[in-house]
């Protein structure tokens, strides 16, 4: 299985706590496209015996390209792939632009997988957030794409400053009042040199409480388990058939083409980077060059990356494949560095996988980086 993530970098605004690659500039955007088409052509024989399972459109807010556009990079992927007969095409929404037209219309394309990102029910939340939407937009672009796709994700941000537990339970039960089969959920992080950074280092807004965070985010697995959803991933939550097959692909090591500025890609040994600049990323294909930066992963560095990504999700990091792929000295390691974090329940093993337990799932990311090795 492979994967084709395509980045659209255009934004109506930009969000508070964004630190993603975007522009508010549409005045590229024909150009951008053609680049995009032309990557997509370029880079084809880095599939060439690989059958293409997912296609994600990301960003960004590619929902400001127009249907035709979509189609148009859809159609691209086609000429130049072979692609399986029934792909996951995802497009990621804002809900300003899911009016019931474009719903409508969008149903009627290939995508057949919307992810849409409400982040919040509560307008104070939105505002605090800079998000291009309201509350009311908010339901009613739910209320009808559940009319036309069973096939919906929608994004929630936890850990809002000023955002009660209570406030915060509302919004997972609005959610599922929608009846949506995938929900992302992500605590909202301070990135350097963001709005939302500067707000806070003036006061203007209250600081991020981790231990708030940390409490709300089992309020929602809580919340989501019991409603019937399977937390297959650290931020992500699914019905049963309904777990992302693209970010499933990325977390279980599958190939992937990132498509478009800043994207990445992964073929297993290499990582690769697209230049981070719309003009320069435009500039390079005019001239068939890919504007791409690839570094060749150690065996340590691809360890890293199985520990970093096994310990997120319900699959957990397999003793037997830590063996068989990297070696026995990197196996003692795994279980000798693993001990620390058993003990404190954190960490279990179950059927020869390490994995997390309910109370360390939270801390997962810092829990992997002390299992890294260190060249």
């Amino acid at each position: 299985m492979a994967g084709i993530y395509i980045h659209i970098p255009f934004c109506k605004q930009a969000c508070h706590y964004c630190d993603f690659h975007f522009s508010t500039s549409l005045k590229k955007k024909d150009e951008l496209i053609n680049a995009l088409s032309k990557e997509i052509e370029l880079r084809k024989t880095e599939f060439k015996n690989t059958t293409v399972e997912t296609i994600y459109f990301g960003g960004g807010t590619p929902s400001l390209l127009t249907n035709e556009e979509l189609q148009f990079l859809i159609d691209s992927v086609y000429n130049n792939y072979q692609v399986s007969e029934n792909p996951e095409i995802t497009l990621e929404a804002n809900p300003d632009d899911l009016t019931v037209d474009r719903i409508i219309k969008l149903s009627k394309s290939k995508i057949n997988r919307l992810s849409i990102g409400i982040q919040s029910f509560f307008e104070a939340d939105l505002k605090l957030m800079n998000r291009a939407h309201n509350a009311t937009e908010a339901k009613a672009c739910l209320e009808e794409a559940t009319k036309y796709f069973n096939n919906i994700s929608l994004d929630l941000i936890y850990g809002i400053p000023g955002a009660s537990n209570a406030q915060w339970l509302q919004n997972i039960e609005m959610a599922l009042s929608f009846g949506v089969p995938h929900i992302s959920s992500y605590a909202l992080t301070v990135e350097p040199k963001t709005a939302l950074a500067s707000f806070i280092e003036k006061g203007v807004i209250e600081d991020v409480n981790d231990e708030q965070a940390h409490e709300q985010f089992h309020i929602l697995k809580d919340k989501l388990e019991a409603s019937g959803f399977v937390h297959y991933e650290l931020s992500n939550f699914g019905k049963d058939g309904f777990f992302s097959k693209n970010n499933t692909a990325y977390w279980q090591e599958k190939s992937y083409l990132g498509i478009g500025p800043s994207a990445h890609s992964f073929n297993g040994t290499q990582r690769g980077w697209n230049v981070r600049n719309n003009s320069k990323y435009i500039r390079a294909l005019e001239l068939n060059v890919l504007p791409i930066e690839i570094e060749t992963l150690t065996q340590t560095d691809q360890y890293n990356e199985y520990i970093m990504t096994g310990l997120r999700t319900i699959w957990g990091v397999s003793i037997q494949k830590v063996e068989n792929d990297f070696g026995l000295d990197y196996k003692d390691y795994l279980i000798e560095q693993s001990e620390i974090f058993i003990n404190q329940q954190l960490l279990y093993i179950d059927d020869a996988h390490i994995r997390v337990t309910k109370k360390g799932q939270f801390l997962s990311d810092g829990i992997a980086s002390e299992l890294f090795k260190i060249n």
